[in-house]
């Protein structure tokens, strides 16, 4: 057996775990205790909360990731932030080749069952996107039978950008009464401002 072989042989299949707790102050012990008992070989560990969508340890785990691989979570939430971000990750891993297991849940893509539980959750989120879809487009009906039209609204003119910047500028009105006069959010009416 060559040295390529024997290296691909013995790394892999790997199981990476990923830990995460939410501040400096808490200890992420239980999680890797959990993930090391599991078989882990290389643990990342984030110390910040879930919502945020920089966490660099788990941005390291992405790019190590290879095909054969396993990621191992303690639990669903360490991981994702909502289940339409879940099902994101898992089709990810999917495409990869890369199996999932999260050890609270006993979920793990590698079995039968496992592929099943995801296969529901990945319907359930199409199922959610088909009725909000459903919804903006009833509410954009009746918007058009009472006369309103639907849609993102039509680019403000320069002269109209010019008004905009003259009336925030004069400090006359607020910029609420900026953005009630001209009809236009705050986000807008900023954006215009930036413009010179």
């Amino acid at each position: 057996m060559d040295v390529v072989s024997l290296f691909t042989c013995i790394f892999a299949f790997m199981l990476l775990g990923y830990a995460r707790v939410s501040t400096t102050d808490q200890n992420p012990d239980l999680q890797i205790d959990a993930l090391k008992k599991a078989g882990c070989k290389k643990i990342y560990v984030d110390k910040l909360s879930g919502t945020k969508s920089d966490r660099p340890e788990l941005t390291k785990l992405r790019e190590h990731l290879r095909d054969g691989d396993t990621l191992v979570v303690w639990r669903l939430d360490r991981l994702a932030r909502s289940l339409k971000n879940l099902i994101q990750w898992v089709t990810e891993l999917e495409e990869q080749k890369v199996a999932f297991k999260s050890l609270q849940e006993a979920i793990d893509t590698t079995t039968p069952s496992g592929k099943l539980i995801f296969h529901i959750f990945g319907a359930l989120a199409e199922f959610e996107r088909n009725l909000i879809r459903e919804r903006t487009m009833a509410g954009l009906t009746a918007a058009r039978a009472r006369g309103k039209l639907g849609g993102r609204p039509e680019k403000v003119d320069q002269a109209t950008q010019k008004k905009i910047r003259g009336l925030y500028n004069s400090k006359e009105l607020t910029v609420m009464e900026i953005c009630e006069t001209m009809g236009i959010s705050k986000p807008t009416m900023y954006k215009y401002l930036k413009v010179d």
